[in-house]
């Protein structure tokens, strides 16, 4: 977790009572042993590949470029505030195959937010993702992976469906390396799970997603070397979004 998420958590946490109790979700190892689905443990075989932060027009791009030379579609969780300002790239994203998701309508911790407000932000995301994609959103992933009370409620009304993550590179850290991030991901197994990275550094150390970049082909090399296919949650088999379309 980021240091600045910890933090939130902490001073939500403190005079929030049940409030707080959801962000357990965030502590990895703990979510991945009580909610698989949540954590985004799909199909043996498959990956999942996700985006967070974006679209950047000052990054994302280059991502677009890569993924496609390896003709690789990932699912992008966007946030409302950076889609408002680059539409036309949010258009790009759909235009290429690509998911896009919903990551909230800014990048604050739901732990310093109402119940009222978080529903709200959530609509509001949803919506212009939809007007901006011409594609309903399927997908939430919020904010540091820390959901308060009612946020899931809220996400189930809206028409969506929660998926944090199985691994990580940590791309963010002022530490991180294309290395670091290597093996940060490969700490965990690879079939069924959920990759987390970033497309943008609006949250991030700056300059952090040109050391995703750099990443990012030799973890798809490592994938594809591996027999695995390597796609946006839509082709993940989610049992979460099985249940929720009964």
């Amino acid at each position: 977790m980021k240091p600045a998420a910890r933090s939130a958590l902490l001073a939500g946490a403190a005079g929030a009572g049940l409030h707080a109790a959801p962000a357990l979700t965030a502590i990895g190892p703990l979510r991945r042993l009580t909610a698989p689905a949540l954590a985004g443990a799909g199909r043996p075989g498959h990956l999942a590949l996700t985006f967070d932060d974006g679209p950047d027009p000052a990054s994302t791009p280059a991502f677009l470029r890569l993924l496609a030379e390896y003709d690789v579609r990932a699912t992008f969780f966007v946030l409302g505030t950076m889609l408002e300002r680059a539409p036309g790239l949010g258009r790009e994203l759909a235009a290429a195959g690509h998911e896009v998701a919903v990551h909230g309508w800014d990048h604050r911790c739901l732990l310093l937010r109402g119940p009222r407000r978080t529903a709200e932000h959530l609509v509001r995301a949803r919506d212009l993702v939809g007007e901006v994609t011409g594609q309903r959103p399927r997908w939430y992933r919020p904010p540091y992976g820390v959901f308060a009370a009612g946020a899931a409620r809220a996400a189930r009304r809206a028409g969506l469906v929660p998926v944090l993550w199985t691994a990580w590179g940590r791309d963010w850290s002022a530490r991180a390396s294309a290395s670091s991030i290597v093996a940060a991901v490969g700490r965990r197994p690879a079939s069924g799970g959920t990759v987390l990275l970033h497309d943008s550094d609006c949250t991030s150390t700056p300059g952090s997603w040109r050391r995703t970049l750099a990443a990012l082909p030799r973890l798809l090399d490592g994938w594809r070397a591996e027999g695995l296919q390597v796609g946006p949650l839509a082709e993940h088999g989610l049992r979460s979004a099985q249940s929720a379309q009964r």
